[in-house]
Formats: C-alpha cells, sequence, structure tokens
C-alpha cells in the first residue's frame, strides 16, 4: 500500500475500552503500511477482543502477562524488538496508571520501560466523554505529553471521546518512530478542485478528488512537518485530513479564496505545495438562480490569477512546488511543459502527471528537477507519492 512505517517494529498496547473491537483491522493497517506489529493487552481487554483474534492480525502471539521472560523488557527496554509503542485504545484508567508509573498490567508495565529505555510511545485515548474530561485525567495527559508521548485526540461523538481514526493513529506512530527530516518546517499544502459560482446554485468546477494533496499533507506529517491544507469546501473530503494530527485545515471554495488563503498562511511557512486543481477561469455569478429552459446561454469567462504566481510575488525566497496535469503524451514532453513552470515562477521542483489520473486511487507521475537535475518517474499510490514528494522537499532544505 505504501511505505509510510515501513520497517519498524510496532508494539501496540491494547486496555480495556469497548474500542478494542477496532484492534484487529489497527494492527492490519499499520501491517499494510509496513510495519510489525506485536500486541500486549490487558486483562479487561481480553474480555472485549479475544487474544486469538489479535494474534491472527498480527501473526504473533500475543502477551497476556508478565512472566519469567520478562516480555516488558524484550519488547521495549533499551535493546528491546519494538521502534516504538503504541497505546490504542489507552483508557482513563491506563493514562492515569501511566503517569503515576503504576505497573499492574503488562501494557502499563510496557509503558514504565518504553519510557525509561526513551523508546517513543504514541498514546490513542477512548473513553466516555465525561471521563475525558475530567480534571485528573487531562493532568494526567498533560504530564505523560510532557515526557514526550504523542497524543493522538480522540472524535468527540455522541457523548463518548471516541478513538482517533486509524489514518491518524498509524501517521502518529510514523511520525514518532521513523526520521523526521521536516521537524520544525511548516508547510502550506492547496488541495482538491475549486468551484467558481455560476449562480446561487450552479458552479463551474472540475473532477480533482483532492486525493493527492491529503495525501502530500499526510506524508509531510509523518516527516515531521506541521501542516496547513487549504482544500475545497467538500467536508466528506476534507474530513479525512481534519483529524489528522499535526493538520490545520482551512476551507476554502473559488480560485481567488484558495490564493487568497495560500498567501495568508505562507506569512509564517517554510514552504508552499500547491497540489489543487485551482479553476484558470471564473464567471460573475448572477444574483439567485438563472431560469431553466430551451434558450441558450452565453458565460463569459475571466482568467484566474495564478496563485504561485501570486505567492512568489508576495514571497520572492520562499521554496514553492507546483503540480502540472496535463493530457496525455509521452515523458519527456510533459517535463518540458513542468519546466515551463518551473522557470517561470523559479519553482523548487514541479511534480507532473497525466490529467487522466484525476480522481483515480493510484496515479503516475514525474518529478521534474531544476535545469540539469532531470526528472524521476514514480508510479503507485497517491501516499506513496506524497513521501516522494516530502521526502524531495527535504533535499531541498538540505
Amino acid at each position: 500500500m505504501s511505505d509510510l512505517i515501513a520497517d519498524t517494529n510496532v508494539a501496540l498496547g491494547v486496555s480495556g475500552s469497548i474500542a478494542a473491537v477496532k484492534v484487529v483491522e489497527l494492527a492490519h493497517e499499520l501491517r499494510r503500511h509496513g510495519a510489525s506489529v506485536r500486541a500486549v493487552m490487558t486483562d479487561a481487554a481480553t474480555g472485549i477482543v479475544h487474544p486469538w483474534a489479535v494474534e491472527f492480525a498480527t501473526e504473533h502471539d500475543v502477551v497476556t502477562e508478565i512472566t519469567g521472560s520478562v516480555e516488558h523488557v524484550e519488547l521495549c527496554g533499551r535493546d528491546g524488538w519494538a521502534d516504538v509503542l503504541l497505546l490504542a485504545p489507552a483508557t482513563a484508567n491506563t493514562v492515569g496508571k501511566i503517569a503515576a508509573a503504576v505497573d499492574d498490567t503488562p501494557v502499563t508495565t510496557c509503558a514504565t520501560t518504553a519510557l525509561g529505555a526513551d523508546v517513543p510511545v504514541v498514546c490513542a485515548p477512548a473513553m466516555h466523554e465525561p471521563m475525558y474530561d475530567h480534571p485528573g485525567v487531562l493532568d494526567a495527559i498533560d504530564r505523560v505529553e510532557s515526557w514526550g508521548v504523542e497524543f493522538v485526540d480522540p472524535r468527540i461523538e455522541e457523548g463518548k471521546a471516541k478513538i482517533a481514526t486509524e489514518d491518524a493513529i498509524v501517521t502518529a506512530t510514523a511520525r514518532a518512530a521513523g526520521d523526521r527530516p521536516l521537524a520544525g518546517e511548516r508547510v502550506v499544502v492547496t488541495s482538491g478542485a475549486t468551484s467558481e459560482a455560476i449562480d446561487d446554485v450552479r458552479v463551474l468546477t472540475n473532477r480533482a478528488s483532492g486525493r493527492t494533496g491529503r495525501a502530500v499533507a499526510r506524508a509531510l506529517v509523518a516527516r515531521g512537518a506541521e501542516v496547513t491544507l487549504l482544500h475545497d469546501a467538500d467536508a466528506a473530503r476534507a474530513s479525512a485530513v481534519e483529524e489528522l494530527p499535526h493538520v490545520e485545515v482551512v476551507d476554502v471554495e473559488s480560485a481567488a479564496e484558495m490564493t487568497d488563503a495560500a498567501v495568508e498562511a505562507c506569512a509564517d511557512a517554510d514552504a508552499l505545495i500547491s497540489a489543487a486543481a485551482i479553476a484558470d477561469y471564473t464567471v460573475e455569478a448572477s444574483e439567485g438562480k438563472i431560469r431553466s429552459g430551451a434558450e441558450s446561454l452565453s458565460l463569459e469567462l475571466t482568467p484566474t490569477p495564478k496563485l504561485l504566481d501570486t505567492v512568489r510575488e508576495e514571497y520572492p525566497d520562499l521554496p514553492l512546488v507546483g503540480f502540472k496535469a496535463e493530457p496525455g503524451g509521452d515523458d519527456d514532453a510533459l517535463a518540458a511543459k513542468a519546466c515551463e513552470t518551473l522557470e517561470r515562477v523559479d519553482l523548487a521542483f514541479v511534480v507532473a502527471n497525466d490529467a487522466n489520473v484525476m480522481g483515480a486511487a493510484d496515479t503516475r507521475a514525474l518529478v521534474v528537477r531544476p535545469e540539469g537535475d532531470g526528472f524521476d518517474a514514480y508510479r503507485g499510490s497517491k501516499l506513496g507519492l506524497g513521501l516522494r514528494v516530502a521526502d524531495e522537499l527535504a533535499a531541498v532544505f538540505g
């Protein structure tokens, strides 16, 4: 699927929340992104999901008690197996015990060992909302966070602090366990389509789904960056990233709104990656709804300012990355088109792809660098392309 968390050993600590029923799919998702997983369960967790199910999901024996084999040290000690300890779900009980160094379950014992051995720890709480709002629980979270533990905020719904999405948890785990060449960098990403109003009902838009931009944002987070994502206002599309840690989502609709938001967001940014399919033309919107009928209708289209040109004029030294979609053609022709944009706007590099991949799950693209450095071809998932873009940006920063 992708190398988001490839070659990483994840010790998965499971506590007794009803969210433990999701641990089988979470383990599968970690493995789909390249991780090896071994699970540790509290006694309460085994009453919710059977250890055999978790063993099936991880393809490893499950630790349900600490024995003379000192499983906690073997997993999370200084020379232990795990690259990261992921606590998902983490109950109020478990978080409180970790904060107080109470080791009366296999999970809390692994947590104390990992913290003492400087093994990264990620925590995904799940509990009823009043428990999450308890001053003691909030104090415990603050205390454990101050030790460097990465918390993946729960989703507050229906009076419950529900466990974060699998995407959010896997991304946070990748960020904690992997190299973070973009740590300390803030990157603005544009994503999705823009919509130009014709009247109060109709719009001009395009087929872009925003998958590529969202994948780039996720990859940047995994590589350590803080991300501001400028996304079309379609809630269903944006929801995929709103819950990712370290991502601020700004809803925009028109090309003008996207450009204005980019100029504002870049004031304190270290780079901009423009992956959005921004409208090349806009139209003066009619008030109300244009009446339906058999009469023909003409629209006068006006060119929109280019976002990259506008941002470059405002920020002459900011590293900018562009995306260029062109229909068909061979790689050399596509790279030549990308180079025109690269040179005109003084871009760090351009990602060029066939316009036919709009909306598709996978992609094929060229990473085109300044003259003399050539280009590389990529084929695979859009998340994989996002990782390629993140690593290319890290090389730009040097």
